[in-house]
């Protein structure tokens, strides 16, 4: 018996795709594989340039002072642009690292809020197994369905802190070059008070990441001397920059200040709590975080804080916040993978 025409057509297009369905997934193994290779290969450290024998700050650049048109055009949240003004201070050259986070629990005993249990008060819908210390890591899925949902490259997992950033099996031990994550506000301020500093406002980290250069329509994009996605994201990372994931700060070119990784590799907290725009900073100077009680409408219970710079995730085709004027909401109560801190100090200039 002779199928339908229209039978024998979709046979052979489902034929065509299983076919892709079995190239997909050889293609996804194979980038496995070669990301597995690679991690192997990537070095635990890169050299920084010497400090000058008589700098003042060690370890940090000073940031002109200077006029910024604070946002972009990318995503609604980083409208409308702003003009602000912006005083000259300084900026730790690099993201703040294993060594010298453990330097400061070390010296102070403190305790990070992802090794505390959760706030159950704040989250009475969370689960007991989510109310455990833990923290929120990255996994690679090998496969996606649906329309692609955060959680299935997400999860909470106990026992995840800055010393295990990837959960319990994780560690630092001969990381300490990398980039200290898996820390809130309260840990980046903590560290901040102990050094005499504070964490930069979203004004001064996006003056500071554009070199100090008002650019009203900056260059969108993937930057070549950063750490972020090549490839298709979740599931595919060539790292034709050289990294899988995280990596040692200093490894890429720094800005026209000499400041390192100010785009990718790890996201950045600043000190200023989120709003849904900029509209909110009409006529300020520079910003500053509310008070708890004076959270904007829909704000989470908890509070948020802004967050800069985009990080080894962010992707083409998923989360294009590799650009100075990019800013995302976090959770100050939430510990993630890809989130760390840099400090400022407001003092004389050089």
């Amino acid at each position: 018996m002779q199928l339908p025409f229209f039978t024998t057509r979709a046979c052979a297009w489902l034929g065509v795709l299983a076919l892709c369905v079995l190239a997909l997934a050889g293609w996804l193994w194979w980038s496995a594989q070669r990301s597995e290779r690679h991690l192997r290969q990537e070095p635990m450290a890169c050299a920084l340039p010497a400090a000058a024998a008589n700098a003042p700050h060690p370890g940090m650049v000073w940031v002109p002072a200077g006029t910024l048109a604070l946002g972009d055009t990318v995503y609604a949240e980083e409208l409308p642009l702003q003009q602000v003004e912006v005083a000259g201070f300084w900026l730790d050259r690099t993201e703040v690292t294993n060594d010298e986070f453990a330097a400061f629990v070390k010296a102070s005993g403190y305790v990070t809020v992802a090794e505390r249990a959760v706030d159950a008060a704040a989250h009475p819908e969370l689960p007991p197994e989510m109310r455990k210390p833990g923290a929120v890591v990255f996994i690679s899925p090998t496969q996606l369905s649906g329309q692609g949902s955060p959680t299935q490259w997400w999860r909470y997992v106990p026992g995840a802190n800055w010393r295990h950033p990837g959960g319990p099996g994780t560690s630092i031990e001969g990381r300490g070059a990398f980039a200290v994550v898996q820390v809130t506000i309260e840990d980046a301020q903590a560290y901040a008070r102990w050094k005499g500093r504070t964490l930069p406002s979203e004004a001064q980290w996006e003056w500071a990441a554009r070199g100090a250069k008002n650019q009203e329509l900056p260059d969108h994009a993937q930057p070549a001397q950063a750490n972020t996605w090549q490839g298709l994201f979740p599931v595919a990372n060539s790292a034709d920059d050289g990294f899988v994931g995280l990596a040692p700060v200093g490894c890429f070119a720094p800005n026209a200040l000499g400041l390192f990784d100010m785009i990718g590799n790890a996201w950045e907290l600043t000190r200023d709590a989120y709003t849904p725009s900029h509209a909110v900073l009409v006529g300020q100077a520079e910003i500053d975080p509310p008070p708890s009680s004076a959270r904007p409408a829909g704000a989470s219970p908890v509070g948020q804080h802004v967050i800069k710079g985009g990080s080894f995730l962010c992707a083409p085709n998923y989360c294009m916040r590799y650009r100075a004027g990019a800013r995302q909401a976090q959770d100050d109560d939430l510990a993630v993978s890809h989130l760390g801190f840099r400090t400022a100090l407001v003092a004389p200039g050089p």
